[in-house]
């Protein structure tokens, strides 16, 4: 998903949350079959992760220890068995050539990817509201030093940027971490954008206006009177952009300069399983299809937060689902 489309899509919330509060957002959700769907499968990933030293404990294997016995040497290190060598003892197979536990390095791998991609999209939210706020409440000069900034942030292309950045930094460096901070200092800009407009708006507005007569500071008032009524395009823009960065950790191991061995990646094992789709297929289809599924239902769910924050699109869910049960009935 691109930057824009992430833009257009959080700037359709609405900037003063609903006067019904969380209750009402949470009964909207759950209306949405689709995303209460998608939210079951986010948690269950979320579980997964949390619980990955647990779970590795239960199958009996840590994702860093060598099975060379589970391979065919003979045939270039193919596994042996079935399936990549699925067993009851290894319940996803085993690596190629390594003959590493597939379940461990899955569970742990999506542990690193949810993290880098949490992280880097909280980095890109914080930079946002920053720089957003300033500009919309700063003067003049710094509205437009700050909005030309913006422009050649969003000029730049982000994954050549990011590549050249993993590139030069020392190996030494934690490169979950390194990621996530790139990927986050490089995609701000476009919170940047839709808090600078709502905050426009916003200070217009009676009671921004009566705030700032009675004489309290400008940064008092964007964290009492602007930071709640911009929660809804700021929990919008996040919901979509999070599964953006998952792809984003991906891409940058599939190129080579993400997460480096022998921390599990879900983009690294596949980089990994790029010679090997003939030979064990089920290591390239098994960490590919856990990040379809996980960008499918993030988005999906990010999707229906959007319609939950907006009163307008909540209403006509409502009368679309009323017509519906009208029609079945019929």
């Amino acid at each position: 998903m691109s930057e824009a489309l992430l833009v257009q899509e959080a700037g359709a919330a609405p900037a003063v949350a609903p006067a019904s509060g969380a209750r009402s957002f949470w009964r909207r959700l759950r209306a949405q079959r689709a995303a209460s769907a998608a939210a079951l499968v986010v948690l269950l990933l979320v579980l997964t992760a949390l619980a990955a030293p647990l779970l590795t404990a239960l199958a009996g294997h840590d994702p860093n220890t060598y099975h060379p016995d589970l391979v065919d040497s003979a045939a270039g290190g193919v596994p042996i068995g079935s399936f990549g060598g699925v067993s009851g003892e290894h319940w996803l197979g085993v690596e190629p050539q390594t003959g590493r536990d597939l379940f461990a390095r899955i569970v742990y791998g999506a542990r690193v990817s949810l993290g880098v991609a949490l992280v880097a999209t909280a980095l890109q939210i914080a930079l946002g509201l920053v720089i957003g706020l300033a500009a919309a409440l700063g003067s003049r000069w710094l509205d437009q030093l700050l909005g030309r900034i913006t422009d050649i942030n969003v000029a730049l292309p982000v994954m050549v940027i990011a590549l050249a950045l993993l590139a030069i930094v020392p190996a030494a460096f934690p490169r979950p971490v390194l990621i996530a901070l790139v990927i986050g200092g490089i995609g701000w800009s476009g919170m940047s954008k839709i808090v600078r407009a709502q905050a426009l708006t916003l200070k217009s507005l009676d009671f921004v206006a009566a705030a700032r007569l009675s004489g309290r500071g400008t940064w008092s008032v964007a964290r009492r009177e602007l930071l709640p009524s911009l929660a809804a395009p700021v929990i919008t823009y996040a919901a979509l952009a999070f599964p953006t960065n998952i792809i984003v950790e991906a891409a940058l191991s599939f190129l080579g300069v993400g997460i480096k061995p022998p921390t599990p990646s879900w983009g690294q094992m596949l980089t990994e399983a790029d010679t090997w789709y003939q030979a064990a297929p089920t290591y390239l289809l098994i960490p590919a299809g856990l990040l379809f599924v996980t960008v499918l239902a993030l988005t999906v769910l990010g999707e229906g937060v959007r319609t939950a924050l907006d009163p307008r699109a909540a209403s006509r869910l409502r009368v679309g689902t009323r017509t519906g049960d009208k029609e079945e009935s019929a």
